[in-house]
């Protein structure tokens, strides 16, 4: 299949639904919104609701019925950027070629932004509708595994250990533990909310958790490749910043060859916990070998 058309029809998808949750605005909150939307809409790839809405297609759902979950997931991983970016964290100037959003709206309204998007991520994910069309009870774990994964047991945990881990000793065990939370429990509970909401067997569904924690783990390992060997007008963002703060990546710990080794055979791991599912999965199939081709 061409992947990348599947990729762009997908996108655009989630770029009209997310328009739909966050038109303009010229109330009292105009600049709050306006902070919101330019995080949201700065370009980015989608791949958390796209790996949603396929895992849902793989188990035979409509994306209709996943768009909720797609979106919220969206909001989530945008927010993370933003606070990431902050002065009091990263403390980074450019994402995905644009000025980042304390630069342009100021600390504290970036701040705010963040913590809206991250809000109405819970607000779409909670809602009647929702929970009618795939069941109060999948509803409800769906909510419980995304909060799992964006919360200490998941995303901040990884986030804080990548902060307090600057400039210390190389140490394996601490590079993974950042990269599967930081980054992998997101993904993986893309992979995981879209099978469910999708109506997925409990075999399915854990087949996509193995899929989707070893997909986690090689989009963040590309991204430490990609800080060393990337460029900046592909990538978006400044290269170097890695070893310039002294980060656990998996190059600076493993080398970079046996970095990519490690990122090969995630991959192919990956891809045999799908050989349960017939062609309707072909987009993860295709979607695992993109991570791990990407150049931006």
């Amino acid at each position: 299949m061409d992947i990348k058309a599947y990729i762009r029809e997908m996108r655009e998808k989630v770029d009209d639904a997310l328009r739909r949750i966050f038109p303009q605005s010229d109330g009292f909150e105009k600049e709050l919104i306006s902070s919101m939307r330019y995080s949201l809409f700065a370009g980015g790839k989608r791949l958390r609701p796209i790996l949603c809405i396929a895992s849902c297609e793989a188990v035979g759902g409509d994306e209709s019925i996943c768009m909720p979950v797609a979106c919220a997931l969206e909001l989530i991983h945008t927010y993370s950027l933003i606070h990431d970016d902050l002065p009091s964290m990263d403390d980074d100037e450019l994402r995905r070629g644009k000025p980042t959003n304390h630069m342009v709206f100021g600390e504290a309204m970036a701040l705010l932004a963040g913590d809206g998007l991250l809000t109405e991520a819970f607000y779409l994910l909670s809602s009647a509708s929702f929970a009618k069309k795939v069941g109060s009870d999948r509803s409800l774990e769906i909510i419980r595994i995304i909060s799992e994964a964006a919360g200490f047991r998941g995303m901040l945990s990884g986030q804080a250990v990548d902060i307090r881990s600057e400039g210390e000793k190389k140490d394996k065990s601490v590079v993974e533990y950042i990269h599967r939370h930081k980054t992998g429990a997101l993904i993986r509970a893309s992979v995981i909310s879209g099978g469910m909401a999708g109506g997925g067997t409990e075999n399915q569904i854990d087949a996509l958790s193995k899929y989707g924690e070893r997909i986690g783990l090689a989009f963040q390992i590309m991204d430490d490749i990609l800080d060393v060997e990337g460029e900046i007008d592909k990538l978006g963002k400044h290269v170097g910043m890695d070893e310039k703060r002294g980060k656990l990546t998996f190059p600076s710990v493993f080398g970079m060859e046996r970095a990519k080794e490690i990122n090969l055979n995630l991959i192919d791991e990956a891809v045999s916990y799908l050989n349960c599912f017939d062609s309707r999965a072909e987009p993860l199939r295709e979607i695992a070998l993109y991570i791990i081709n990407r150049t931006g």
